[in-house]
């Protein structure tokens, strides 16, 4: 057995000693003893704990691989998801003042993605292991929202039904305004006595609707989302943000670095997300490269009153860009790309001297190299602000306003 210390936790919430060397369920300050495989610290044994070290609150997560710190206090969680974006901001030679993390509560997540796989006796779901195919049944889940717990049971049902014995399911659940809304991939291939299974399933639980392997089995009741005041049913697997907290803060942070914009164009808008609140006060130009999710916008367009204009475009802005000249009409835009972040939109948005852009981002690697191709084009960056809503992981969320200088 070796003795480290812990300088430090890496980007997935792991301690890291000199060598490096891995030390998961550990922290900064930390002696430790264990066993090492390669990088990897293993049978870990804390000699001398830290204080930040608290008591994690889930029976479950020495198993289970689906959060990564509920060893450490929500403070220091808190500030490290700060120095995370300070971090990656100080290596593209950016300081910017952070403000507090905003966190969602325990028992707040509204989607997740379940395993689900048949056994000798039955079939089992829940999520991975740490590094494995395992999976860990998750009864007592701190993480997921008292509703969305059902969906474990339904994925045990769905696994005894379609999965083979070879491989698991994964199960994207949802809350909707109706219930249920689950998604799944892995299964068998849709025949039709498997499609009446399913729809008796479906029947069962009082799914609100079920699609396997991207096709829709049954419809029960329209498994609606709302954004600001509209209703959009969005397509089975469309992104939904993580917590229903999470979104209203990033949806608050996104309203106060725009406010007063009359013409704001919403880049990989999703199914309205930020296009529907800030529509009541602005016209708003939605642009989504999944045609379905443009459908299931305009759809909640057309069924509601007391918005002004909103339009909208299907378009691939990494094959396609809008271009500065065709966002020169606009005086401020949101922009939520993927962790791949948005170099070649954000170019274009530079080039076009948008005066207020408000960058939503799940990558401060990518967001940091955004923000200096903003930064040496004349923008001023901040505020800066954490959403942290997937808790307990090593996830980092941010939403950040760049003012172009002068304006």
């Amino acid at each position: 057995m070796s003795t480290y210390h812990i300088l430090r936790l890496g980007a997935r919430g792991d301690g890291i000693a000199d060598g490096p060397v891995f030390a998961p369920r550990t922290l900064p300050g930390e002696e430790v003893s264990g066993r090492t495989e390669g990088q990897v610290l293993h049978d870990v044994r804390i000699r001398a704990p830290s204080p930040d070290r608290v008591r994690p609150p889930c029976r479950h997560y020495t198993a289970c691989g689906g959060c990564q710190v509920q060893h450490a206090s929500d403070g220091f969680v808190a500030e490290w998801k700060r120095e995370i974006v300070q971090s990656a901001l100080r290596a593209q030679g950016i300081s910017a003042e952070i403000g507090p993390a905003l966190t969602s509560p325990p028992a707040s997540r509204r989607r997740a993605t379940l395993a689900a796989r048949r056994t000798k006796s039955g079939a089992m779901a829940g999520f991975h292991a740490r590094a494995s195919d395992h999976i860990v049944e998750v009864p007592d889940c701190r993480l997921l929202h008292p509703d969305l717990m059902a969906a474990l049971s339904v994925a045990r049902d769905l696994a005894l039904t379609g999965a083979s014995r070879k491989g698991a399911l994964a199960v994207t659940a949802s809350l909707s305004l109706h219930g249920l809304d689950l998604a799944v991939d892995g299964g068998k291939p849709l025949d039709g006595p498997l499609r009446i299974a399913l729809a008796a399933l479906a029947g069962r639980h009082d799914l609100a609707r079920l699609a396997w392997e991207g096709e829709v089995v049954v419809t029960r009741r329209a498994p609606e989302q709302v954004f600001g005041t509209v209703r959009v049913v969005p397509p089975p697997r469309a992104f939904l943000q993580a917590t229903a907290e999470g979104e209203a803060a990033l949806c608050a942070e996104t309203e106060t670095i725009l406010q007063g914009a009359r013409r704001i164009v919403d880049l990989f808008a999703g199914c309205g997300t930020f296009t529907f609140p800030l529509a009541r006060t602005a016209a708003v130009h939605a642009v989504e490269c999944a045609a379905e999710m443009i459908a299931a916008l305009d759809h909640g367009v057309r069924h509601t009153s007391g918005l002004r204009a909103v339009t909208s475009e299907t378009r691939d802005l990494f094959r396609r860009p809008l271009l500065a000249e065709e966002l020169a009409r606009f005086d401020a835009a949101v922009i939520d790309p993927p962790r791949a972040g948005a170099e070649a939109q954000i170019a274009e948005l530079a080039r076009a001297r948008v005066p207020r852009i408000a960058h939503v981002s799940c990558n401060p690697v990518t967001f940091a190299r955004d923000a200096a191709t903003l930064v040496a084009a004349g923008y001023a960056l901040g505020p800066v602000r954490v959403v942290d809503q997937f808790r307990w992981s090593a996830h980092v969320e941010l939403v950040a306003g760049f003012t172009l200088n002068g304006a």
